[in-house]
């Protein structure tokens, strides 16, 4: 998932999403802005997100911010890594990204109101069953 096409899902969901170039200014940008959340990815110029997650749960300004990983990556190891570094969710970016992305959010309150996307999916197949 390409940065403007997750910050295009985000935005219409109402956040307001700002964007870092890399590791290091994400990171400045956490500490200035004190975001609700941050996703990151864990391949970034200058810092992977593995350093990125550590270094802002050992910030006392910044380690009450949830971090989601959102990655290319699915081994087990890398999942391992994130949580135990302090990241709240690990999400593999495959075909249910998005949604799972957007779930995680609404459990953490970032995105309130509505079914879950999850329970919207359930719901229609569960309509399509009894027809």
């Amino acid at each position: 998932m390409q940065a403007r096409t997750l910050a295009k899902l985000l935005e219409d969901q109402g956040l307001r999403v700002v964007h870092a170039p890399n590791g290091r200014v994400g990171i400045e940008m956490a500490e200035r802005w004190k975001p609700d959340v941050i996703v990151l990815d864990i391949k970034m110029p200058d810092m992977d997100g593995f350093e990125v997650c550590e270094h802002l749960q050992n910030n006392p300004q910044t380690s009450h911010i949830p971090i989601v990983m959102l990655t290319v990556y699915s081994e087990p190891p890398m999942l391992r890594q994130s949580i135990y570094l302090g990241a709240v969710d690990f999400i593999p970016k495959d075909d249910f990204a998005n949604a799972v992305l957007l779930e995680t959010l609404r459990q953490l309150h970032v995105l309130e109101g509505g079914a879950s996307i999850f329970s919207a999916l359930r719901q229609v197949g569960e309509n399509h069953d009894a027809s």
